[in-house]
């Protein structure tokens, strides 16, 4: 199949080498483990050669760069050997120690420095970008890019992706099939439909980004020491570190692990196994072809979504690079194994046509010229993916001021943004606009090597499938971290990740459909779940909530640590509340459930998404102030089973001698009793906003709890529900969400939950003066709640609002009212489009739909609808 020699491969053709030996041949890299340059000739395990670009080669200690780009020639001075300061410079204190001399760490460092921190130190074991850096695939072009889209749900995904895009400072645009040849005329239009262009899109050199960054970095007064192997990484009881090298030791307040695919190594050092593994990522190069050359302007970033690929403009010629599939994408797992090959640096893979092939034969479909032109350069390199090809950015939970910004599988996209996102965090204390998505403690101790490996392949191979709103990939699951139930219910409901938990979604009776649908539009969970929310309205539910996460603290200072965490104040001995950690800026870091067990000894719960970036908020606090407290996570030793609906108590009234009435066993009360003699922590609680418990329980004893819970049942037709209904039902209770109504972007009173402020108690909790300044400020938005008439289309969060012809706000979380049969929707909206009755609209699919404000909650709580019977008010449903 494969042939050198300038033989044709299926419309391209390979180049021809001069002889062995000839001078200015190229250097091929090969070997069998694929970590040895070899010059000036072939493998002898390998067919063919495989030329480095030109660009990337130092001819001696320093050598002139020259190469073409678009229209441009431009050359650079490559230092060959790091400049005489940092060969003989050396600190022995740092208030920052980077280690990995890749495009992201050296932005990190540009940013500490220029924003006025001294001491700040890199530490590269080679030289600056080896690693993933210097290969990615040159200048800096901003010829925009198009995605283009040949499938009806392709375009339903532009339009969702527009209405996200429209309430960001981003501009992006849905484009005809007509402007798309306008600006690419090289395609075949024959399946295009439409495109979705992004006009500042475009790429640039990795090396040469990396230098400016570096010489900025330098100008600031950072040291960047290379070569600087980091041999160790020892805590101190102070916090600080020493870190050693061959060239000496430094201590550091902190260390941040930037060292790309060498950041497993690093990591290890100090006992933390990062869930990163390095794939081979292949890219191919053309020659000169007349149709491109001929061309007045730079072509657009092409990304042609259905054949997985990515082309550009190189040069003369073209440059294209795909995503195989993960049936066919190649891990280096001997890496993962064995550790990266002492010395890697700047090395390739043998490159692997064969595996690519398709990918190759689409894009010559699509664009034609392809099909006549030479492959003058193949790259396969390394590049390292995170289980859900997501970085690793910020603080570590368990290890103090060691903080991460690793497994970026598009390192020079990110690397500019991520170093100011990063210093601003580790100047300021907080994170400037939440990224919860790319925090580190995502992860934990369920997030094995066998599963990385397996999202891994998963996340390479579905880089260009389409992105569905409530997306699940299978891939690695079920975890270790399956819940004593999974077996009970796994056969009966569409199931969720949760942080390595499996968690039901929806449930499925005979003769419905059962699969994985997903859409933009409603699918086949829709029926199901409004079943689930009558079930709950009207007699009872049981849904599995063993994914929270869940810590015990108690000690001397306990309340004392507490108080100044919580906005909220401390509950008394036997009662709950919800309670808000805010940041020093006023803004809200996470919400969780706070009971009071016994004297000075409280169960805390948060969503199962926030177990370690919660936890380690709390211990760092409990340590800086110094705080004589035991904190202890328990997620994984206590399941947790809610019980909910006007016939709740009924049912577990029969399991247990202990009152549970009204007024026995109060709203928010928290007791230990037992359920047929089942130790239970029992908290008068739910999320749903009806008459509920949840229940705390040992994780060995979820299943005969269930089981004696369901057979208690059976007269009031009790039966499951998950959290697709749990969603729709708080929604209608308008209950807030972490993550979603409040973050580190907002404020709790502009997302209404001033009742759970406490500004006047006497602790002096982390936020409280940020937020009477902002208070005095006033607000200039507000967290309202929206009801839609749609066709068959809910919002979800993330959409943009409309009003007089402009955007003026987002949606946070939305769902179906089963109660009223509209779309229901939090939005963020401007203090004076706020008031009750306000009309805007909502944009999706497309699409904008009208949406009046109302009065909140939609549906009052079971709590408040008793009180007001009680008061002889009447019932608002």
């Amino acid at each position: 199949m494969l042939r050198s020699g300038g033989q044709w491969l299926r419309g391209l053709r390979l180049p021809r080498f001069p002889p062995r030996g000839t001078p200015g041949r190229p250097r091929s890299v090969c070997s069998r483990e694929g970590v040895r340059i070899s010059k000036g000739f072939r493998c002898q395990d390998s067919p063919i050669p495989i030329p480095l670009p030109s660009r990337l080669l130092a001819v001696s200690s320093v050598s002139i760069r020259r190469w073409s780009v678009g229209r441009q020639t431009q050359v650079y001075i490559r230092e060959g050997n790091p400049p005489s300061s940092a060969e003989t410079q050396w600190k022995d204190r740092a208030e920052t120690v980077i280690i990995g001399g890749g495009c992201v760490g050296v932005s990190l460092a540009y940013h500490l420095a220029k924003a006025g921190m001294k001491d700040v130190v890199l530490l590269e074991k080679s030289e600056l970008t080896a690693g993933s850096t210097w290969h990615a695939a040159v200048g800096f072009h901003q010829p925009g890019s198009i995605r283009i889209a040949t499938t009806p749900v392709r375009v339903d995904e532009f339009k969702y992706q527009m209405t996200r895009t429209g309430w960001h400072a981003t501009e992006q645009y849905i484009i005809e099939p007509e402007k798309i040849q306008e600006m690419f005329p090289l395609l075949n239009m024959n399946k295009i439909l439409a495109g979705l262009y992004n006009p500042g899109d475009g790429h640039i050199d990795p090396y040469s980004l990396t230098m400016a960054l570096a010489a900025g970095a330098r100008k600031y007064g950072a040291l960047l020491k290379y070569p600087a192997l980091v041999t160790s990484l020892k805590p101190r009881s102070d916090g600080t570190w020493d870190v050693e090298t061959p060239q000496g030791s430094v201590r550091a307040n902190r260390i941040v692990n930037a060292a790309g695919f060498w950041a497993r190594e690093v990591g290890k050092m100090i006992g933390l196994e990062h869930p990163l593994i390095p794939v081979q990522h292949q890219y191919v190069v053309t020659s000169s072809i007349p149709e491109v050359k001929a061309l007045k302007r730079e072509l657009p970033v092409l990304r042609d979504l259905e054949g997985s690929f990515y082309l550009r403009q190189e040069r003369d010629g073209l440059l294209f690079g795909p995503y195989e599939s993960q049936e066919k994408m190649k891990v280096q797992d001997t890496w993962v194994t064995n550790g990266v090959p002492p010395g890697f640096g700047k090395e390739l893979f043998e490159s692997d046509l064969d595996r690519i092939m398709e990918h190759i034969e689409i894009a010559m479909e699509m664009v034609p010229v392809l099909k006549k032109a030479d492959i003058i350069n193949v790259v396969n390199g390394p590049i390292t993916y995170s289980p859900d090809i997501l970085p690793m950015v910020g603080p570590h939970q368990g290890v103090r001021n060691y903080w991460v910004a690793v497994g970026f599988g598009y390192g020079i996209i990110h690397a500019g943004g991520v170093g100011k996102y990063l210093s601003d965090w580790i100047l300021h204390g907080e994170p400037p606009f939440d990224l919860i998505e790319l925090d580190p403690n995502r992860y934990g101790k369920w997030t094995t090597t066998q599963y990385t490996e397996a999202k891994a392949r998963e996340s390479y191979g579905f880089n260009n499938i389409v992105g569905y709103p409530k997306e699940e990939r299978f891939a690695g699951r079920p975890t270790q971290r399956v819940s004593g139930l999974y077996k009970t219910l796994e056969s009966k409901c569409s199931m969720g990740f949760h942080a390595g938990w499996e968690q039901p979604h929806w449930f499925y009776k005979p003769g419905q459909d059962t699969g994985y649908r997903p859409s933009f539009r409603r699918t086949n969970w829709f029926e199901p779940v409004g079943s689930e929310y009558k079930q709950v309205m009207q007699r009872v539910g049981v849904i599995d909530l063993s994914p929270f996460g869940k810590f015990n603290i108690k000690g001397q200072d306990s309340i004392r640590l507490l108080d100044h965490l919580f906005a909220n104040v401390i509950p008394k001995v036997g009662f709950t509340n919800i309670s808000h950690m805010l940041t020093p800026k006023g803004r809200v870091y996470a919400e969780l459930t706070v009971s009071h067990q016994s004297p000075g000894e409280f169960l805390l719960v948060t969503g199962s998404g926030s177990e370690l970036h919660d936890l380690r908020w709390i211990e760092e606090e409990a340590v800086r102030g110094r705080y004589d407290v035991e904190i202890k996570n328990v997620t994984d030793e206590f399941g947790v089973l809610g019980v909910a609906g006007p016939h709740a108590r009924k049912v577990l009234q029969k399991l247990t001698s202990e009152d549970l009435s009204d007024d026995a066993f109060k709203f928010l009360q928290t007791k230990s009793l037992k359920f047929s003699n089942i130790p239970v922590t029992a908290i008068r609680i739910s999320y749903t906003g009806e008459l509920g418990w949840e229940l705390y329980h040992r994780r060995e004893d979820s299943a005969a709890l269930y089981d004696v819970i369901m057979n208690a049942g059976q007269e009031e037709g009790i039966d499951n529900f998950g959290t697709y209904a749990m969603n729709a039902l708080r929604l209608e209770k308008a209950f807030r969400a972490w993550g979603s109504e409040m973050n580190c972007d907002t404020n709790p009173l502009e997302a209404g939950l001033e009742y759970f402020v406490k500004l006047n108690k006497p602790a002096d909790f982390i936020g409280k003066e940020a937020l009477k300044q902002i208070r005095a400020k006033g607000l200039t938005r507000r967290l309202v709640c929206l009801t839609l008439a749609t066709d068959d289309v809910d919002p979800e969060g993330n959409e943009s609002v409309w009003w007089n012809g402009k955007v003026v706000g987002n949606t946070t979380s939305g769902s179906y009212s089963y109660s009223i049969q509209k779309s229901l929707a939090f939005a963020y909206v401007p203090i004076e489009l706020s008031q009750v009755g306000q009309q805007v609209e909502v944009e999706l699919l497309g699409r904008n739909y009208p949406a009046t404000i109302i009065q909140e909650p939609l549906v009052l709580t079971e709590q408040t609808r008793n009180q007001l019977q009680k008061n002889g008010g009447k019932d608002k449903m």
